[in-house]
């Protein structure tokens, strides 16, 4: 045995203790604790300002799909009816898929039309919107949207295309609005698709016609009562 291995002294280890189940169980659930107050706390602080932003895209929008508007009204859907949503309806808790519609009026104060919110799937996720709606000549004469993950390049040309927006500028919704190959409209209720961005296009066009399906009959009702009571300030 060499000189170097007769000085080697083997020390004798001791072997740790396993951590206790409850020590595991209690860390597992401080940090789960901790975990759960931190994404409250910023759920709290954040969705007051996620709020408001969502409340003044909209408000940019719906000037924007509705020509000549200097006001607005906010509508609720209730009973079949629309009616004026208060400043006491915003107090209360709101109602889980509440559906609201936005009357615009120009510096007459004269009834012009409808911005009118809807969404629909598309090829990446939903794609959020809100079309002018001239109910009076029944045509579609604005849209902008809201949120849309579409794929860069393709589908989010329906709201970076120009001569996409150029589609609902005088859009019949009677009869149906239908896409067609870009460069084939020929009626007023035919929206032209984007070339290489189809699935995105039809989504849009279904969101339009399903908002129609929703509002066009209570519109309808609400331009009527509209009338007479214009008719009966002016008598």
């Amino acid at each position: 045995m060499s000189q170097a291995q007769q000085n080697i002294t083997l020390t004798p280890t001791t072997p740790q203790p396993e951590p206790s189940s409850f020590r595991l169980v209690f860390s597992l659930g401080l940090a789960g604790l901790l975990s759960g107050i931190i994404l409250v706390g910023t759920f709290m602080y954040t969705n007051p300002m996620i709020k408001a932003n969502r409340e003044a895209a909209i408000q940019r929008a719906i000037f924007k799909v509705l020509p000549d508007c200097a006001s607005y009204t906010t509508l609720k859907l209730q009973e079949e009816q629309l009616l004026i949503k208060t400043d006491d309806d915003s107090k209360e808790e709101p109602v889980k898929d509440e559906l609201l519609v936005y009357a615009g009026y120009n510096d007459q104060n004269e009834l012009i039309g409808f911005a009118i919110p809807g969404s629909e799937p598309g090829f990446q996720d939903v794609i959020s919107g809100i079309m002018g709606y001239d109910g009076a000549n029944k045509t579609i004469i604005g849209f902008e949207v809201l949120e849309s993950k579409e794929t860069p390049g393709l589908g989010d040309k329906i709201f970076k295309d120009a001569d996409f927006q150029t589609n609902f500028t005088s859009l019949v919704v009677d009869p149906e609005i239908i896409p067609v190959k870009n460069g084939q409209k020929q009626n007023s209720n035919e929206v032209e698709a984007i070339t290489g961005a189809t699935i995105s296009s039809k989504a849009v066009v279904r969101l339009l016609n399903k908002s129609m399906d929703i509002w066009q009959n209570t519109i309808d009702a609400y331009i009527i009562e509209n009338q007479m009571n214009v008719k009966k300030e002016n008598d």
